[in-house]
C-alpha cells in the first residue's frame, strides 16, 4: 500500500466526481457533435475523456484506500492497545492528521473504543470489536426505546404513541 500525505483526509471529494463528469460530457459532446470534426478536432473528445476517466479512477482508488487505511491503524491497536497517536504515526508512516482522522472514524463505527490520557497522551481501555449482526440488533432494540420522530425515551414498554409529540411508535 502506497501512503501520500494526507491521503485520508484529503483523498476523496465530491467536487473531483463533478469535475471529471464535466470532463466526460465535454468528451462525448465534441465526438457526437461532429461541430468540432468540421475543424479537424473530433480527437479532442478522446483527450476529454481520459482526463474524466483519470478523475474517476483516483477518486475510486482513494475510497478503496481510506478501509485499508482503517485496517491499519486497528491493527497497531491490536498489537499494542496503549499505543499513541504519535507512535502510530512512526510505525506506519501515516501523518499525526490522518491518524486522528481515522481514530475518530473507527470510533463513530464503534469499531475502536477508548480514552486518550490527558497526561501521557496514551490510549486507556482500548477495545478493538468487528461490528457484528448482534451489535445492529441491539441498536435496532435500543432504538425502540425512543421515539423515533423526537427522541424522547419510551417509559412503558406497551406504549403505541408517544407521550410528548404524539407519534405512532
Amino acid at each position: 500500500m502506497h501512503y501520500e500525505r494526507n491521503q485520508y483526509s484529503e483523498g476523496f471529494s465530491i467536487c473531483g466526481l463533478i469535475i471529471a463528469g464535466m470532463f466526460l460530457y465535454w468528451g462525448f459532446n465534441t465526438l457526437t457533435s461532429g461541430f468540432f470534426g468540421l475543424f479537424g478536432l473530433w480527437w479532442l473528445g478522446f483527450i476529454w475523456i481520459g482526463i474524466g476517466i483519470a478523475i474517476i479512477s483516483g477518486q475510486i482508488y482513494a475510497l478503496a484506500n481510506r478501509s485499508n487505511l482503517r485496517n491499519v491503524v486497528k491493527y497497531e491497536f491490536e498489537q499494542n492497545p496503549n499505543a499513541s497517536i504519535g507512535e502510530i504515526s512512526t510505525n506506519t508512516g501515516i501523518t499525526v492528521k490522518d491518524v486522528r482522522a481515522i481514530i475518530l472514524d473507527l470510533k463513530a463505527r464503534g469499531e475502536l473504543k477508548g480514552k486518550f490520557s490527558s497526561k501521557t497522551g496514551e490510549m486507556k481501555y482500548t477495545q478493538v470489536t468487528q461490528p457484528v449482526a448482534a451489535d445492529v440488533e441491539e441498536e435496532k432494540k435500543k432504538e425502540a426505546q425512543y421515539c423515533p420522530n423526537c427522541g424522547t425515551p419510551i417509559k412503558k414498554g406497551d406504549a403505541m404513541y408517544c407521550s410528548y409529540c404524539g407519534s405512532k411508535l
